[in-house]
């Protein structure tokens, strides 16, 4: 009796997980698809689903209306660029927080997560009066640094989690065999808390990717990533829903597979550590 409730309850919990899950994936579903219609089957009433005729017009009209190539080299510069960055910044303050910790140490922690929560537009007007001073504005550089700041919180307080569940005895013993602060840190440090630094790495590569708010203030056409690609076909005569469904879809593509792909280790640092 107790085995059947317990598959029961299995059976119900996967029967969520699922509705869930498309429900979730559904919009983005609905995007590809629409990709693929003409612009009088994007916009018919009632919406068709599966039953219109197909046609690749538009992505061939993206293709040859913008330069997808730049776009996606800027995305993956400026995305990159600032992860990379992000985590040679955060790795040592969070080694720092977690195995040399002050009694301002969860204050700080705190402070930074409050940052978070100020809206971005209060601080654009001074951020774009700097950028110009800097000759920063429209360039890789400065969305590169403007993105590692904006996501920097989030990166050391997941590196911070992950740095507390590695036992200190282990740097102890490092130090005791003679391991100066950057061998703890490179040697001993960083191998074992390769899953949480990879997920890390993952979630801020993936938020520097889809973030649309800096980009499109900040740059005009040298440094624009696919935020702006995807911007650029919401026009004064109207929205193209199919173009802009198949420029979308472009967009989001490679995020999409490098997720399908990278899913594991995903999973494993978000984990990491929940399991004694």
């Amino acid at each position: 009796m107790a085995r059947a409730v317990t598959n029961q309850r299995k059976a119900i919990n996967t029967a969520a997980a699922w509705a869930v899950g498309l429900l979730i994936f559904f919009p983005i579903l609905w995007t590809i698809l629409t990709s693929f219609k003409t612009e009088a089957q994007a916009i018919s009433d009632p919406p068709v689903l599966f039953a219109f005729d197909w046609t690749l017009q538009n992505y061939s009209d993206v293709l040859d209306r913008s330069n997808y190539g730049r776009f996606l080299m800027n995305s993956i510069i400026i995305a990159g660029g600032s992860t990379i960055l992000g985590l040679i910044i955060a790795i040592p303050a969070a080694w720092s927080m977690a195995f040399v910790p002050s009694k301002k140490t969860k204050d700080i922690l705190l402070w930074m997560l409050s940052t978070k929560m100020l809206p971005a537009v209060g601080v654009l007007y001074p951020i774009y009066l700097i950028f110009i001073k800097l000759g920063l504005l429209d360039s890789r550089t400065g969305l590169i640094i403007v993105l590692m700041l904006m996501n920097l919180p989030i990166i050391v307080w997941m590196l911070y989690t992950y740095f507390k569940e590695i036992p200190g005895e282990i740097l102890e013993a490092g130090r005791m065999d003679g391991a100066g602060l950057k061998d703890k840190i490179l040697f001993i440090l960083t191998p074992m808390a390769i899953p949480g630094i990879a997920s890390t790495m993952l979630l801020n590569f993936i938020l520097a990717w889809n973030e649309a708010f800096w980009t499109l203030n900040l740059t005009a056409a040298k440094a624009a990533p696919l935020t702006a690609f995807i911007a650029s076909y919401s026009s004064p005569e109207g929205l193209f829903y199919a173009k802009l469904s198949a420029a979308s879809t472009m967009a989001i593509a490679p995020i999409l597979i490098l997720g399908w792909f990278s899913q594991k280790q995903l999973v494993s640092g978000l984990t990491f550590g929940a399991v004694k």
